[in-house]
């Protein structure tokens, strides 16, 4: 957009307001420069021509350099939600509502909210147990990176994990189902205790899931 959305999520919990931007300009700007990383060059030149690109990335850094400490209130992931998204989270706090179909209002929700004090919390301790059990990987740099944007916030703030349009993507029996976070906890915990078998079930379960959804990109 050419302007900077002024639209939020605005949610009340123990009286207190909570309110998360949209962003929608600067994040339009981050997903753009991801995308090489997502399509192969010839397919990209033909959805977004590199002269729209250019202008686009010179327009982002005109903008980065008034506003140099500027950040997302919103992450967001296609296709996939990362596996290091649920150590913020617990099953405990997951919100599933099937709804009633038909209309955006009643499409199905699924997503957990955790105090930012917990969130971080989680975050500290897994990185202890994954930093004992394994080398540096992907799982150890998506758990520091994470880690680092949550220092951003208040620490009154509420973390929200939500499904977002995989809800309309998803059975409603594989979204009622799904207990990704446990799955998460589980494995942790599992190599926490030295439990490796353990821990590579829960790892399956995941990566089982997961792949299965990402596969719906390339569907016809």
């Amino acid at each position: 957009p050419v302007h900077e959305s002024r639209d939020a999520f605005v949610l009340e919990a123990d009286g207190v307001v909570h309110v998360c931007p949209w962003r929608t300009r600067l994040r339009g700007w981050q997903a753009l420069g991801d995308l090489a990383e997502e399509f192969p060059p010839p397919l990209l030149d033909a959805v977004l021509p590199p002269l729209v690109r250019h202008q686009a990335a010179q327009d982002y850094e005109r903008w980065l350099a008034l506003n140099p400490d500027a950040r997302p209130w919103i992450r967001t992931a296609t296709w996939q939600v990362p596996l290091t998204w649920f150590v913020l989270v617990s099953d405990e706090e997951r919100q599933y509502d099937k709804g009633a179909g038909g209309t955006e209002d009643s499409a199905p929700v699924l997503r957990y909210r955790t105090p930012m004090v917990q969130a971080r919390r989680r975050v500290a301790r897994a990185l202890r147990t994954l930093r004992n059990a394994m080398d540096e990987g992907p799982l150890i740099d998506g758990l520091v990176d994470v880690g680092r944007w949550l220092e951003e916030f208040h620490p009154r703030s509420l973390v929200e994990l939500d499904y977002g349009g995989l809800v309309h993507a998803l059975p409603a029996g594989e979204l009622e189902g799904d207990h990704s976070a446990a799955d998460v906890a589980e494995g942790i915990e599992a190599l926490r205790n030295g439990d490796g078998a353990a821990a590579g079930e829960a790892y399956g379960r995941l990566v089982e899931r997961w792949r299965s959804v990402r596969d719906l990109r390339s569907a016809n």
